[in-house]
């Protein structure tokens, strides 16, 4: 299999292809990733490695891409590794997703504003920490595409979990009293039904990278079903349960 070596931006959230990742970027280590792909010719994709946190957290300063309203000092100079161990690749997961940075806007103080659609999913071979911010060898994740029965299934399945999304999102919006988007605009690939489900609903990374693994995507919904149910009956039986951002737009996995 092809493989590719791509810088890597480790975070503490699970990235899905076909979903949007605005980042705001202060660490020098990310900054000087952004020079580099700010280097490369316009019309080239300008590509890197999201990857989730296994252990520790995420060093990196990073945001939903708005200036912060006050300025704060530079952070200091940080190694590539650091914060990751002796041994980086054994913090990550193995499994990441590529981001495409459409847009890559240099501040005035040295901060990037980015924003970045994933695009494949990859499995981290290796990790070089020599360079001045983590690169990553890496090779395409690939889902084998379905039998005509299967196919079907898929379908059936993604049907299934449209509507207990739906559900879910009322009993979601019900308890932290805001208004959610009707799902009237939700898509009917199979694909991107389980990708953008897996994003928009919220569960923990472990869990979250479990879908992004997952090996086709009739198994990535058939978890999600089973999911949506219980988080929806949680819910129903805790109506004051709190809900972060994510769940004022739903096709964003930060």
């Amino acid at each position: 299999m092809t493989t590719a070596r791509l810088p890597l931006f480790p975070l503490n959230v699970v990235l899905f292809p076909g979903l949007v990742l605005p980042l705001n970027v202060f660490e020098e280590r990310y900054r000087a990733m952004m020079r580099e792909l700010l280097k490369s010719d316009e019309d080239e994709p300008r590509r890197f490695v999201v990857v989730a946190i296994r252990d520790g957290r995420e060093t990196a300063v990073t945001g939903t891409g708005m200036p912060d309203p006050v300025a704060s000092p530079p952070p200091a100079e940080r190694a590539p590794a650091d914060g990751f161990g002796p041994d980086p690749i054994q913090t990550f997961h193995r499994v990441g997703c590529v981001a495409d940075a459409a847009t890559i806007r240099e501040r005035a103080d040295g901060s990037f504003e980015i924003l970045a659609t994933g695009t494949t999913r990859v499995r981290l071979l290796s990790v070089d920490t020599s360079g001045p911010y983590l690169t990553a060898e890496v090779e395409e994740v690939t889902e084998e595409p379905p039998a005509e029965d299967e196919a079907d299934e898929a379908g059936a399945l993604a049907e299934g979990v449209l509507r207990a999304f739906r559900a879910y999102q009322k009993r979601l919006a019900g308890a932290s009293e805001r208004s959610l988007s009707t799902g009237s605009d939700l898509p009917d690939d199979p694909s991107v039904v389980s990708y953008l489900v897996a994003a928009a609903t919220v569960l923990d990374t472990p869990t979250k990278q479990r879908l992004l693994q997952a090996p086709d995507t009739a198994t990535r919904l058939r978890e999600e079903l089973t999911l949506l149910r219980r988080e929806t009956a949680v819910i129903r039986h805790l109506p004051s349960l709190p809900a972060p951002d994510l769940t004022r737009a739903p096709t964003h996995p930060n």
